[in-house]
């Protein structure tokens, strides 16, 4: 039993990168570094392995922008050496990733609901990516499940290789004659059902994928129907916000249409979270906007993303389109006359520019944006609306996927495409709507080791 050695501190309280002010939860890894949460500091501390002055990677005087800490108490580092820390005050655990910091759960501000957290003091996962969290407030151990292994999702979210490719000539599976001019929305659910808005005769059309012709007609009191989702029950909602003003909700077990959202402009995207909340992207308000679809009183819209007025800076959308809401509430919104793809990390109102026109790394140039979808593994697939194509991100970066022979009308070319969707087995189905048809691109399962769904 030998004396101690000094793994870092002065023994002295101070700020100094040799310092702490009550120091809390460490965590060292296989490197032998060592991360310390410096509680009164408001910081966390990286000592690389031999040194004795720190650097701030979390929190207060941090070298990158990150998050502001209060009184952090716990550090965890995953396997692939992101941070997971308990912020103490803030009654909230957040962590780093791809994107910057965020947000994991307590999201909701201090409290006893099972949504939030009351002065938490330590957290560890289990073997399947859950979370256990002392919260001291309520004198509880809290278990917050990892999400992917939690729910069922409406919609397919295929796993592919990084080498995944598509037949480059599209399949037409129908045209104008079914689903007429100009289609925008499409939407294929886990069951290979698909929808198409049929704006001209104001119906939803619906198929099998292996069936010619259409199986269900949905027919009602909507003008100019533009946007769809369909969840897991097989419930339809659409809007006809640029001439009614709401959103409609048809039963799959009644055949009955009901209201449920009322909106000043038409939803140029439309989508519902695995909280039940409808959202409603309005492209003439430069702004998304969202309600609970568990509350029965149609109260207003809450604002989930865009100030209302067009512009470029982080918090402002010019011309949203389509959105998509991940299972831990990140949004991703097409924000089309910005030439981007903004990420609002769940409860943010100031976006990340994670492809397009300024992104914080070099992604790919896009020309008014319009549809996105995440894939397992939260890739992302985009419709290039202005450059006839659809690209997608992978281990490699972004490269693009179908339409990559220019405008036309031929089997590989797609004339200003609109929106997305996969379907069971990976294929793409696009409604390349200035052609007036819906294509498929199949996927070459040949190009891939290995391919799964998440289900």
């Amino acid at each position: 039993m030998t004396s101690n050695r000094v793994a870092a501190g002065t023994g002295i309280g101070g700020s100094a990168s040799n310092q702490f002010n009550i120091p809390a939860g460490i965590f060292v890894d296989v490197n032998l570094n060592l991360y310390v949460a410096d509680c009164i500091n408001n910081r966390v501390q990286l000592f690389q392995s031999g040194e004795s002055n720190g650097i701030t990677v979390a929190g207060r005087k941090s070298l990158n922008p990150t998050i502001i800490l209060n009184c952090p108490l716990g550090i965890i580092l995953d396997a692939e050496e992101y941070l997971f820390i308990v912020d103490y005050d803030n009654d909230r655990i957040v962590g780093s990733g791809l994107y910057g910091f965020r947000c994991i759960v307590g999201c909701y501000g201090g409290g006893v609901l099972s949504n939030q957290l009351g002065a938490p003091r330590g957290f560890s996962f289990d073997h399947f990516g859950n979370m256990f969290v002392a919260n001291s407030g309520t004198s509880q151990i809290k278990k917050f499940l990892l999400m992917k292994d939690s729910f069922a999702l409406p919609f397919n979210r295929p796993m592919f290789c990084s080498t995944a490719t598509w037949n480059s000539n599209g399949i037409t599976i129908t045209n104008r004659l079914i689903i007429g001019q100009y289609p925008h929305a499409i939407f294929v659910n886990t069951n290979n059902t698909i929808y198409v808005v049929n704006k001209e005769n104001n119906t939803i059309v619906m198929w099998q994928e292996e069936s010619v012709n259409p199986t269900n007609i949905i027919s009602g009191n909507f003008t100019a129907p533009y946007s769809l989702f369909v969840t897991l029950n097989s419930n339809l909602y659409t809007d006809d916000g640029s001439e009614n003003g709401r959103v409609q909700k048809w039963s799959a077990e009644t055949s009955t249409f009901v209201t449920v959202m009322n909106v000043s402009s038409q939803c140029a995207g439309l989508f519902v979270d695995i909280n039940d909340t409808l959202y409603c992207s309005m492209a003439s308000h430069h702004q998304v906007v969202k309600r609970s679809l568990n509350n029965s009183v149609m109260t207003s819209n809450r604002v989930a993303a865009g100030t209302g007025i067009e512009g470029s800076d982080s918090k402002q959308l010019h011309g949203p389109r389509g959105i998509f809401v991940e299972v831990n509430l990140d949004l991703y919104v097409t924000d089309c006359r910005n030439n981007r793809v903004q990420l609002f990390q769940s409860g943010e109102l100031k976006g990340i520019t994670v492809a397009g026109n300024t992104s914080l790394k070099p992604t790919i140039t896009l020309l008014c944006p319009t549809g996105i979808i995440l894939d397992a593994e939260k890739y992302l697939f985009i419709v290039d609306h202005g450059n006839h194509r659809i690209v997608g991100s992978g281990l490699n970066g972004f490269l693009c996927l179908v339409g990559c022979y220019g405008e036309g009308s031929q089997s590989n070319q797609l004339f200003y495409p609109v929106s997305l969707s996969f379907d069971h087995s990976g294929n793409i189905f696009v409604t390349d709507t200035d052609n007036h048809r819906i294509q498929k691109f199949q996927y070459i399962k040949e190009s891939c080791g290995k391919f799964r769904m998440i289900e």
